[in-house]
């Protein structure tokens, strides 16, 4: 009996060898069973990363440019002043307040009349639409060097709605199809208002 369970080649010997391999083989499975949750955990925090890179480059990268534009836009509409009372710190604060303040009241109203639009999508949408308005103060600046009178101001009113015209489209284009049909015309009227109301601070500067 010895020998026969000392002996390779007895068949009564065989039978613990697959259950050795079979317990190394049940091992094995369950350890590649565990490593795909690993993987799967590791690539959802990748995802995740991902997302809040994205998430911060949206709300600090993307309002970065609507900033520059209303900076350099008010810092054109200042007027220099001789006296020491008035140094051109109004009209900057009036500018800046006027565009963000104009902005967000328009993403609100937007929300609230049920658009589809995030809330920091549409200031940078309204941000960067104020580019053409940016130009238009810049052509009227170099305009306002020459000579005034009627031709001086017909050239500027021109270059004003032009610009004003390519602001209203460029933004309507994108907050209006974000709208219901039936509230389109509420969602647009503000926008409309609120790059009216820049034009004419441009259109009736005077250095």
């Amino acid at each position: 009996m010895a020998e026969a369970a000392e002996s390779p080649g007895d068949p009564g010997t065989a039978s613990p060898r697959p259950l050795v391999s079979l317990g190394s083989a049940t091992k094995g499975t369950e350890g590649e069973a565990r490593v795909p949750p690993k993987e799967v955990r590791g690539r959802a925090r990748d995802l995740r990363d991902l997302l809040l890179i994205h998430l911060l480059s949206c709300l600090v990268g993307d309002l970065w440019g609507p900033l520059i534009l209303c900076v350099t836009l008010a810092l054109m509409l200042q007027r220099g002043s001789a006296d020491s009372e008035k140094d051109g710190g109004p009209q900057f604060a009036e500018v800046f307040v006027i565009v963000w303040f104009g902005a967000v009241t328009i993403t609100l109203n937007s929300k609230l009349l049920g658009g589809n639009i995030s809330f920091f999508q549409s200031l940078c949408v309204l941000g960067y639409c104020i580019l053409p308005l940016t130009v238009a103060m810049l052509i009227c600046r170099l305009v306002l060097l020459a000579k005034p009178g009627p031709v001086n101001f017909m050239v500027r009113l021109i270059v004003v709605i032009a610009m004003f015209a390519w602001s209203i489209v460029a933004s309507t284009a994108f907050l209006a199809d974000s709208q219901p049909p039936n509230r389109k015309a509420l969602a647009v009227y503000p926008v409309f208002l609120f790059y009216f109301v820049i034009s004419w601070m441009i259109l009736t500067f005077t250095p």
